[in-house]
């Protein structure tokens, strides 16, 4: 498990950030959990927010784009993809990171990067947050999107 060396989390004052968590509906038990530990972070930050559904990760990208073009902040996107027997996990991973990159760049907002890539379903419900999981990849993603809106206004400012 890649946890190792990740940095610390939480303590950031995200008040009067507004940020859109968009989350795919595909796999609800861990992406239920992402978009629990998205909330316990951005609640603890302070921030407001709200959550908007997509039906996949592939949706992220221009769901992404439409919250940040109205005047979000900040977006925390929010997936899940298991590898099947086929090549869709390869079309579907690469078009939901390179869509988020390219969303981050064109907007100049930030976009934490939830999205799970996975090999099975037991990978994804150990990075969940879920009671028992190793990792919580939604409060990870949520802190990024918070730390990465903070960094841009003070270099803005």
């Amino acid at each position: 498990m890649s946890g190792k060396g990740a940095p610390i989390t939480g303590g950031a004052d995200a008040s009067g950030l507004d940020i859109v968590v968009v989350a795919g509906t595909w796999h609800d038990a861990i992406s239920d959990g992402l978009i629990a530990g998205a909330e316990r972070a951005l609640d603890a930050a302070g921030a407001s927010w709200r959550l908007v559904r997509v039906p996949g990760s592939f949706e992220l990208p221009v769901a992404a784009k439409a919250a940040l073009d109205a005047g979000a902040d900040a977006v925390v996107a929010l997936g899940v993809i298991i590898r099947g027997g086929t090549p869709h996990f390869e079309y579907v991973s690469s078009a939901a990171t390179d869509g988020l990159t390219r969303v981050a760049l064109d907007t100049g907002k930030p976009v934490g990067f939830g999205v799970l890539t996975l090999d099975d379903e037991q990978q994804g419900l150990d990075r969940a947050g879920l009671e028992g999981s190793k990792e919580d990849k939604g409060a990870e993603a949520a802190d990024a999107a918070i730390r990465t809106a903070l960094v841009l206004q003070a270099l803005r400012a």
